[in-house]
Formats: C-alpha cells, structure tokens, sequence
C-alpha cells in the first residue's frame, strides 16, 4: 500500500522557453506615441501586409494588441475604399497544370456515336440495340 504523504509526480515535464534572452518587438505605435492608425497612411499600412496581400499577424509585425487590432481595421477600410488591393498579383516562372504541353496538343475528340467501343461487353450490347433500331425502322416503313 502507497504511502499517502507522498508528493504525486507532476504528469508531464514543465514547458521551457525557447526564447531564452530574446526581447519582445516593440510596438512601433507605441514607440513613437501615435494615437491611432490612419487608413490613408498607405505606405505605412503597406508594411504590415505580406507579399501575397495578407495582413501580417501580431508576432511577426510586433505590435500591441490594441495596434494590430487598429491596422487591421484601418487595413480592411483602406480596401474597401480600393486605396489598397485584397490581393498581390504573383507572377509564376512555369505555367501550371500536369505538363499537357510535353505530350502536345490533343487530337479531335470522336463522336460518341462513331466511338469504336472497347469492351466486349458494351460492344454486344450496341448490337443488340442498332438491331432492335434496323428492325424499328423496318415495321415503321
């Protein structure tokens, strides 16, 4: 039986900080007293968006929560206002796709009445039905 004024060991090891000596980013806001952010201020707001046209997150730009909340508004009613694109327009080096270009240009399509019918299944099935049509076609005359 298990003593009962045995400490309990803890379940799992205690986090440690990766970050050991490293500074937080301060607020540039903050830094230099601006009260709020304007939504004009494009070549500001500009820095807070990624290549791509995302709006950059608090750990990446350094911002206060109450900044970042206020370029994002101001980010967001800039574009509403088409002072600044939802999205960057990316120029790629390689065309996309499967390479269909490698095999060249695909031919003309076959009917899919004339298709030839691989299966033999399907083929004795067409018969029957191009017969019983012959045979409709023949009563009907």
């Amino acid at each position: 039986m298990p003593r009962k004024n045995m400490p309990t060991l803890p379940k799992r090891a205690p986090k440690i900080d990766t970050r050991r000596g490293a500074k937080k980013k301060p607020c540039s806001f903050c830094q230099h007293g601006v009260g709020t952010v304007d939504y004009k201020d494009l070549a500001q707001l500009r820095k807070y968006i990624s290549d791509r046209g995302k709006i950059r997150g608090r750990k990446v730009s350094g911002n206060c929560q109450q900044h970042q909340r206020d370029v994002t508004d101001a980010i967001k009613t800039a574009r509403e206002l088409a002072l600044l694109p939802y999205t960057q327009r990316t120029v790629t080096e390689r065309r996309g796709g499967r390479g269909r270009d490698d095999r060249g240009p695909r031919g003309p399509r076959p009917d899919r009445d004339n298709a030839e019918r691989s299966s033999e299944v399907g083929a004795s099935v067409a018969d029957e039905v191009v017969a019983s049509d012959v045979e409709v076609e023949e009563v009907a005359e």
